[in-house]
This record gives C-alpha cells, structure tokens and sequence, in this order.
C-alpha cells in the first residue's frame, strides 16, 4: 500500500474590490472547500466570508510575517491541506502578497490553481476610454527618490497605455510629477472607488486633473489610465529646441517660463526641456532666473 500523501492545492482566490456581488460562484465554492485560508487581513476577510457563511479558518498572510509564515504553509500544503490565498481586495500578486507563496509552491512542485475575478487596472482601463490593445501595468510608483524619478524617466517615452495605482493623499503630487516629466497636455482617466457606491471617472488632460483635484480634496483609491506617448508625433530634436530656448532667452525670458513655452508648443516634457535650458550659457540670457 502506498502510504504517500498527496500534495494539497494552493488556490489564488480573486475577491471583490468593492461590490460584493462581483465575487464568482467558483470563487465561493473554493473558499468554502479549502482547509485553510490564508488572508492578508483576516479581520477585512471575515467579513466577507461572513457574507457567505464561510467557516474556514483564517491564517494571517502578509507583506510583514510572509517569510517565516511561507514555510507553515507549504508544510500544511504537503501535508495534503488545500489553502486559498486571498487579499483585502482583488487579485494576490497583483500590488498585493501572493507572488512569493506562488514561487515557493512552484520550487516544490506543489499545484496552484488561479481563481480569477475582480481586478482595479482592467476593471479602469475597460472604461477609460484610452487605447486598451497595449498597456503596461506599473501599479504604485516609488514614493520618493532616485527610484521614483528612474520610473518616470522610463514612462516619458513608454507607448503603451500606463496603468498607475494611487492612494488620496498622493494623487496631486503624482499628477504633479507626471505633468512635469510625460507633460501637463498627455490624456488620462482617473477611476476612483472603483465598482463601489461611490464610483467616479474623470477624463482630461493630467494639467487639467491636476488643476482639478487641487480644488476638489481627492478622496478614495484612485486607479490611473494614462495616454502613451505618442508614436506618430515627430520628435523635435535637441538641436532644435536649443535654438528655440536660446532665440526665447535673448529675449529676455527666464529659464522657467522659456521652458513652459517650449513645453506648450511641443510634446516634450517640461523637465527635460529644462535640463536643455540649463546647458545653455548665461550669455544667451536677457535676464537670469
């Protein structure tokens, strides 16, 4: 007789990001079969499972406790315990715990079966109006510091649809860096509560949404949907858009305002216009900034 146990399931378990109804039937079913469900907050989670007179015990699963709770999960899971993985709201793995738990049950040859469902980024780019055959997900920008600007540097020139993830509290100071660095006239869609009672779409410009919500207090999770770059504009050449600056300089026009107008006059960002400016000498200049 063969006494070897088999190797249980990990189920990556989609969840509503606002509307509970948005849940699936086979959504429902795993969690209420699994033996185990791991959670990235067990007490957001059980209300859900409440919803659905769900009784599986809860483990607490984390960005914080994931490296030493890994090992007791892959122990249950070779043990022949199902565990379902979910988060506070959509998909695992997606800017939310799952990614590390799914490559350690691949290094042990246990199974995972993705459960799909409600998603932020497909759910805003389904409805925002902008190009949707190629898109790139970033989900949330470093907050601060050289990473952050290296990210943006890379988005200045991405062609695909951008997907950005961002909390109320940083709303006008990402729309602010993107103004400067993709320029203040690239269209975008801003989805906010998405799915939920309160949902909201605001489409424009990012100088137009930048004006906006620096009179109107963001509130809410706010999923981004930016225009790429577009890959029929010609680009002007630095050549060119130093002797533009240079002729606005002898003038008598700042650094700053010859960069706002070159910024409004062609599709290149404000910030590298301004690092031209910079290279030019103060002898060109009417006036210093």
């Amino acid at each position: 007789m063969n006494s070897e146990v088999t190797a249980g399931i990990l189920y990556i378990v989609a969840t509503p990001i606002g509307n509970l109804e948005d849940i699936s039937f086979r959504a429902v079913r795993i969690l209420q079969s699994v033996d185990y469900i791991a959670a990235e907050d067990t007490r957001h989670t059980g209300k859900l499972l409440n919803h659905f007179q769900i009784k599986v015990p809860q483990i607490s699963y984390h960005e914080h406790n994931q490296k030493q709770r890994i090992p007791e999960l892959l122990d249950k899971l070779k043990a022949g315990k199902n565990i379902a993985v979910v988060t506070d709201a959509g998909m695992p793995g997606i800017s939310d715990p799952g990614y590390e738990m799914v490559t350690a049950c691949i290094d042990a040859g246990v199974n995972v079966v993705p459960i799909p469902g409600a998603n932020a980024a497909i759910t805003a780019i389904s409805a925002a109006g902008l190009p949707s055959e190629r898109f790139v997900f970033e989900g949330f920008l470093p907050t601060k510091g050289k990473e952050r600007q290296q990210r943006l540097d890379l988005l200045e020139t991405e062609s695909r649809t951008i997907i950005l993830y961002e909390s109320p509290h940083r709303l006008e100071k990402t729309l602010a860096d993107l103004a400067n660095c993709l320029g203040s006239d690239r269209p975008i869609a801003l989805g906010r509560e998405l799915t939920k009672l309160h949902e909201e779409f605001w489409r424009g410009t990012i100088g137009e949404a930048l004006s906006y919500y620096q009179s109107v207090p963001p509130q809410g999770e706010f999923t981004l949907v930016i225009a790429g770059k577009s890959e029929a504009t010609e680009e002007i050449s630095d050549t060119t858009l130093k002797t533009e600056l240079e002729n606005l300089l002898k003038q008598g026009i700042s650094r700053s305002e010859a960069t706002k107008i070159m910024a409004e006059r062609t599709s290149v960002s404000r910030r590298k216009i301004y690092q031209l400016a910079l290279l030019i000498p103060e002898s060109n200049e009417g006036e210093n900034d």
